[in-house]
């Protein structure tokens, strides 16, 4: 077909909605672009009627009028994957926007793309694959170091069926668009160079099979490793008010979660927070390997100050980036902030399409696709037996705190751990401000599971002797209930709450928390005999100080030893007093 069979016309404009009449076929998902002048903005069709279609416009429309003329590009909306991810930020579209401000200065122009992967940079290939080797989309032709890992370059996923080598490229420094091997499946030889594109709407498969996720994902923070733990390759979900300490928890996540790859999907957020982020994160030290932590980072930024349409696609750029890594056989955490947002333009497009809609206007059809979305997470195995996995963790935030809007009910109904930040602890300075309980998880914690039960069970009394408290006052209260509830106000101070700003208390691996969480069970079940209230309460004080202090040495040296064994001291008091 001729460059003039596959475009079409504008015949009406809603928005950044645009009604396109055509006289060739098209495909839903595909990539268009509306031609204003010597601009071409970028586009994709979301339905097909007859011979019209509807194209949502991820630039603004202004100017656009009937009778413009649309491009197809007979291509899916897709991302490019390969070397030179790591370390970048990139708009919804996979646009960098180091480079785009290269090009446009402070304030982007409309319908600029940039490619995402430099051409021009050579990295150092090393051939795994021998000639002669029969291989399947998704195995390993060769590698290259990027940063601290080892970037697989694998058989385009898009290809089916075995394919032999018949050609490798020598070790060398290579570009991502040099052949690096040739292959052949009978009946025709291929190129394969360390470039790719895939589909941001279709999971990438080429895997052995899924497995199912048991192995906790250590966060370092004890409220969610101890209570509410979630699985290397699970979901979580984080909602919250706002100002309930969302975006900092995702900063200490990214920081100190033990995976490989952190990325971070600025999904409609507050251009202040996303600039935080940016401002923050290269000045920040990996625990793991002292180096930035944006060496291991790739940022999608897209701002509720850019295009809604762009919102859906940064979704989908950001998991499909975790599943190319997780193919590399790595340990993939995916933070999107916020879901919300991303919920909301499906909404206003919804309306705009005319559909019938659902529960506060939101389309029928949100929760099939939050469950999409989450159902990309996963532990898996690759052909070569290794394993990799995508832990997927999806800030919302419900207008006003409140969790039974759709947005949170539909993602509650497809995660794994549900983090519900509180409004009342929050502004009572308790950070994280995780709820303790009204937050869940399905997935195994670093402790026992009876010595988890057994701190539940103080949470949940000490809650209400605090209800009975609030009636009765504390003079109608047996000193017995208010031990109970200084118990329950100790767990929660020297173990629920803590502080990412200072490094000893930020730092706490699985097997410090494990330790710790002994001690303070020790504390939680002694019978501890007191004269009074006021005893009662300056001991419990003195041992929430002493919690504090050990909290704030680090792990195994000596201030830690000298600390714990003035906790020691603290508890034989309180039994033989």
């Amino acid at each position: 077909m001729t460059e003039q069979q596959h475009q079409g016309r504008v015949v009406g404009v809603n928005g950044n909605m645009v009604s396109v009449a055509f006289d060739t076929s098209v495909i839903q998902n595909e990539v268009a672009y509306v031609v204003v002048g010597d601009t071409r903005l970028k586009s994709e069709v979301i339905r097909v009627r007859g011979n019209e279609a509807d194209l949502q416009v991820f630039e603004s429309t202004n100017g656009i009028r009937v009778g413009d003329t649309v491009e197809f590009s007979r291509e899916l909306l897709s991302v490019e994957l390969g070397p030179g991810l790591l370390t970048q930020v990139f708009d919804g579209l996979q646009n960098p926007l180091p480079r785009l401000a290269e090009q446009a200065g402070f304030f982007l122009q409309r319908g600029l793309y940039v490619q995402p992967l430099d051409r021009e940079r050579r990295w150092a290939y090393t051939p795994k694959a021998a000639v002669g080797d029969t291989l399947r989309p998704g195995d390993t032709v060769g590698s290259a170091p990027e940063g601290i890992f080892e970037h697989r370059i694998m058989v385009p996923f898009a290809w089916s069926g075995e394919w032999q080598v018949t050609w490798t490229a020598p070790a060398g420094e290579l570009t991502v668009v040099d052949p690096v091997a040739k292959v052949s499946n009978g009946s025709e030889e291929r190129n394969v160079t360390m470039l790719q594109t895939w589909p941001v709407k279709i999971p990438i498969t080429n895997y052995k099979q899924r497995l199912f996720p048991r192995d906790t994902l250590v966060t370092n923070i004890r409220c969610i490793d101890t209570f509410f733990p979630v699985a290397k390759g699970g979901t979580f979900c984080t909602p919250g008010p706002f100002g309930a300490g969302k975006t900092v928890l995702q900063h200490a996540l990214s920081r100190r979660s033990e995976v490989d790859i952190v990325i971070v999907a600025a999904c409609g957020e507050r251009a202040g927070e996303v600039v935080e982020v940016l401002r923050e994160f290269p000045h920040l030290e990996d625990p793991r390997t002292g180096r930035s932590l944006m060496d291991r980072t790739i940022i999608i930024c897209n701002t509720s100050s850019m295009p809604v349409a762009a919102r859906e696609a940064s979704i989908y750029t950001s998991v499909t980036l975790a599943e190319y890594y997780r193919q590399m056989g790595l340990h993939v955490l995916l933070l999107a902030d916020s879901t919300s947002r991303w919920a909301q333009a499906l909404r206003e497009m919804s309306g705009r399409l005319e559909e019938i809609p659902g529960e506060e206007a939101f389309p029928a059809y949100l929760e099939s696709l939050v469950a999409g979305f989450y159902e990309r997470a996963g532990l898996v195995e690759l052909n070569d037996g290794s394993r990799g996995s995508i832990t997927i963790g999806g800030a919302v935030s419900p207008a006003g705190g409140n969790f039974e809007e759709p947005v949170t009910q539909a993602t509650l109904k497809v995660v794994g751990s549900f983090l519900g930040l509180s409004r009342e602890r929050s502004n009572a300075r308790r950070y994280p401000a995780v709820h303790p309980l009204e937050s869940w998880s399905k997935y195994r914690s670093v402790v026992a599971a009876k010595d988890l039960d057994r701190a539940r069970q103080i949470l949940r009394s000490g809650n209400e002797v605090d209800q009975m408290m609030k009636v009765v006052g504390e003079e109608g209260t047996p000193t017995d209930d208010f031990v109970v509830y200084l118990k329950s106000e100790l767990l929660d101070a020297v173990y629920l709450q803590q502080s990412f700003f200072d490094e000893a208390d930020a730092d706490c691996p699985a097997e410090k928390q494990v330790y710790c969480f002994a001690k303070v069970l020790a504390v939680l079940d002694a019978k501890f005999q007191f004269t009074d209230k006021a005893d009662a309460r300056s001991f419990f004080h003195k041992m929430r100080q002493a919690f504090l202090d050990w909290n704030s040495s680090l792990w195994k040296t000596d201030s830690f030893t000298k600390a714990e064994a003035a906790i020691d001291r603290l508890i034989q008091t309180g039994l033989n007093a």
